[in-house]
């Protein structure tokens, strides 16, 4: 499930594409995030701290923040990996829930180097959760690029975090994991080897798609240009709509998908339940501290009758803030259903 691609010499701009994809809606809502936002790793609260930039993020059920850019024109992606290894909890390293995993690496990062220095130093440890809802657990691994054209894939595996950190790292799929999705690339032609370019869905297949199509755009002529250019490559590595096997995340339809110009801060998403184009310019937005958390709640203002499109900076609502997954949360909803099963 899901495929991010980076293009990062488009006439001066870098985009970056993401599809969705998984098995059931994921009540995505988008919202924007001032800069003096305090929060913590949502396991035992040992490392908290206070945003330094405002963000517009992409959410699941409004618990976990699973893509996002922030004002300075770093971005994130979080995608599935089935081969997904955390390692035993150890109380003496910094920690992050997955829920709050990107959200930390956009409140407090410019740039992936940035990011990529402070893992190395801190050698943070990632903690799953339970999603309350569906008893899911999450097997995850996160994409950051920035404005630059830099790139970094973080995966946790056996237990150790790997962190391929290159420019050249443009394209993320899923299963195996990235080491092994390059020696397959390897095989394609136009990448080394004598393979036709393959068009399953196989996560393997998307990923030489996508790498492929990518690095055959022709320059933009404008934003515009460069932002349908985008949408061409990552549809091509769409899932199409299927029965649903919740044993399979992995064999999932794409929801939606992301376009973002890291340079000119724009972030556009568009929905494949409700069909239409949204977009965000953070030039629109005030991201000072005195600013409250706003939401855009997807589900009521895109819809096929006459919903909204186009550019909807100023649509966001004060509802209250983005109250992120926690581990107390999980452990109080398994804590009150044991008590229910007595």
């Amino acid at each position: 499930m899901c495929t991010r691609v980076v293009w990062p010499d488009a006439a001066g701009a870098v985009i970056v594409g993401r599809n969705m994809d998984y098995h059931r809606d994921l009540a995505t809502n988008l919202w924007t995030l001032p800069r003096g936002v305090r929060r913590d790793d949502g396991v035992r609260g040992a490392l908290s701290w206070t945003a330094k930039f405002g963000s517009v993020v992409a959410t699941a059920f409004d618990m976990i923040t699973v893509d996002g850019m922030n004002e300075a024109g770093l971005a994130g992606h979080v995608l599935w990996l089935a081969e997904s290894e955390y390692g035993d909890f150890e109380e003496d390293r910094p920690a992050l829930s997955q829920a709050v995993w990107l959200q930390y690496f956009l409140d407090n990062f410019a740039t992936v180097s940035e990011a990529v220095a402070w893992i190395a130093e801190t050698k943070v440890q990632l903690v799953p959760l339970t999603d309350p809802a569906s008893g899911e657990v999450p097997a995850i691994h996160l994409a950051l690029d920035d404005a630059t054209g830099d790139s970094a894939i973080l995966e946790y595996l056996d237990g150790v975090l790997e962190v391929h950190h290159s420019s050249e790292y443009r394209v993320m799929t899923n299963s195996p994991r990235y080491e092994e999705q390059l020696t397959l690339l390897a095989q394609v032609e136009g990448f080394g080897g004598d393979r036709p370019l393959p068009g399953t869905t196989l996560a393997s297949d998307r990923f030489a798609r996508a790498a492929y199509y990518s690095s055959r755009l022709a320059q933009p002529v404008n934003q515009l240009g460069a932002i349908a250019a985008m949408f061409s490559v990552i549809r091509n590595a769409a899932q199409p709509f299927r029965v649903p096997d919740p044993g399979k995340p992995e064999a999932s339809q794409t929801i939606w998908q992301v376009v973002a110009d890291l340079a000119n801060r724009r972030y556009v998403f568009e929905s494949n339940t409700r069909p239409n184009i949204v977009w965000v310019d953070m030039a629109d937005l005030d991201f000072g501290e005195q600013n409250p958390e706003k939401v855009l709640n997807l589900a009521s203002k895109m819809s096929l009758e006459g919903g909204i499109a186009g550019n909807v900076s100023a649509e966001f609502k004060d509802d209250g803030p983005l109250r992120l997954l926690t581990l107390a949360a999980v452990e109080h909803v398994a804590a009150q259903r044991r008590g229910q099963s007595d």
